[in-house]
């Protein structure tokens, strides 16, 4: 396998840190985009942009939620002679009523889905994963289910909860091999699971005691300004878990099999590790 200088923003992110240890482990050349990184890299400074990708042959981009400088970055790499470009994406981009397109990290995955297919001369690859299952184990459910309660606006519906080490593997083989430049990979686990079998799953591989508590949006709000979250930032909340509870996200993708020829990790490997790596201890 040719060797390559890689870039891979958000490299200390759930994904991000997965695609560059995968990387390193095949013995590419990583470098990690941050501001604690040398050199440093920050989306809002365009000026650090350049001595980012200096000599980097392939990029892992995961946009800034909130800012739509995914365009600018992309012409900018172009012109600096990246030849790869791997865009971490969302699930429903393109499904009217998924999301709410005016909320910042929906209009986000629109401008940069655009941004990468525009692109003049690099190749490209999105990938648009459904939820992460790392949202339990280090994402915003962790503590949730350390307290043992999972409260949360989710009714009875169902996600097809997706590993961050299988959403990582398909962006390395398209950072890596031929055959995956203008693919959209749609990425999910093999089976979807209700927020309460998700609380089993993990108590199985856990040993201890998680339920699920399901709370009507309007409740949940208002315990979530009770208890210091601003009304914006609560209804924020319950609007990203609106395609679960509208029963959306419970579908199927076959983004892992096309890309590496092989079915998606489920959710009891994903809770078996977690545990045994003490997420919930």
């Amino acid at each position: 396998m040719t060797q390559h200088d890689i870039l891979v923003l958000g490299g200390t992110g759930t994904t991000g840190r997965r695609v560059a240890r995968r990387l390193k482990e095949l013995g590419h050349v990583v470098r990690i985009g941050s501001r604690s990184a040398d050199p440093r890299f920050a989306w809002e400074s365009p000026a650090t942009w350049d001595a980012a990708l200096d000599g980097v042959d392939a990029v892992y981009l995961v946009p800034l939620d909130g800012a739509l400088l995914t365009r600018p970055f992309v012409a900018r790499a172009e012109e600096r002679g990246v030849r790869r470009i791997v865009l971490l994406s969302g699930r429903g981009v393109d499904l009217p009523g998924y999301m709410d397109h005016s909320q910042p990290a929906a209009r986000t995955h629109v401008d940069g889905e655009a941004a990468i297919r525009s692109a003049r001369s690099a190749e490209w690859t999105v990938l648009r994963p459904g939820w992460f299952a790392q949202n339990f184990s280090e994402g915003f459910f962790l503590d949730a289910v350390r307290s043992g309660e999972l409260k949360l606006p989710g009714e009875d519906g169902a996600a097809s909860f997706v590993d961050a080490e299988d959403i990582a593997a398909v962006a390395v083989a398209a950072l890596t091999e031929d055959g995956h430049a203008g693919r959209t990979y749609e990425l999910s686990g093999p089976g979807a699971l209700s927020l309460g079998e998700v609380a089993a799953e993990i108590s199985a591989a856990s040993g201890r005691t998680v339920r699920y508590v399901p709370v009507p949006p309007a409740d949940f709000v208002a315990e979530m300004t009770a208890q210091g979250w601003s009304p914006e930032d609560a209804e924020a909340y319950v609007e990203i878990l609106s395609p679960v509870r509208r029963g959306l996200d419970a579908h199927l993708s076959t983004g892992v099999q096309e890309a590496l020829g092989r079915q998606p990790r489920d959710f009891a490997a994903f809770a078996a590790d977690a545990a045994a790596a003490g997420a919930w201890s």
